[in-house]
């Protein structure tokens, strides 16, 4: 069905973000090319001040630790990659640099002011070149 698809994975949300790789590789082409990523957000200076120093650092590393630990125990074969910034304009970024021809992200119950989807999920739905599937969880 794909050929290279990007499932974009919050750490905070690893069990959902599980549930979505097995989903992935269900529709991957033999052949085919699964990309695990995660996005950490950069943080503005003026919060920076009072944080430790090496906290992105830290986060990048959590995330490779946790996303490799994930393709290992599935035992299905993923590339893992940390993104840097916003996380629509991220893993948007991703897909074009990768020329995937799916995305597949989790979405939580949204607020009022993002009813239907939540607010990455819905700026990835508007803008994707590609086909996108959104995973409802709670």
């Amino acid at each position: 069905m794909y050929k290279k698809i990007i499932v974009a994975i919050e750490i905070g949300a690893l069990a959902d973000g599980e549930r979505i790789f097995r989903k992935a590789a269900t529709l991957l082409d033999e052949g085919g090319e699964i990309i695990l990523l995660n996005v950490v957000e950069d943080i503005p200076t003026y919060v920076a001040v009072d944080l430790p120093p090496d906290i992105v650092r830290t986060a990048v590393d959590d995330a490779e630790a946790k996303l490799s630990a994930l393709v290992r125990d599935a035992r299905i074969p993923a590339q893992v990659e940390i993104g840097h910034g916003r996380p629509a304009s991220t893993i948007l970024a991703a897909a074009e640099t990768h020329k995937a021809d799916l995305i597949i992200l989790a979405s939580h119950i949204p607020d009022f002011s993002n009813y239907f989807i939540g607010a990455t999920a819905d700026r990835i739905v508007r803008h994707a070149r590609c086909s996108v599937l959104v995973d409802r969880t709670r």
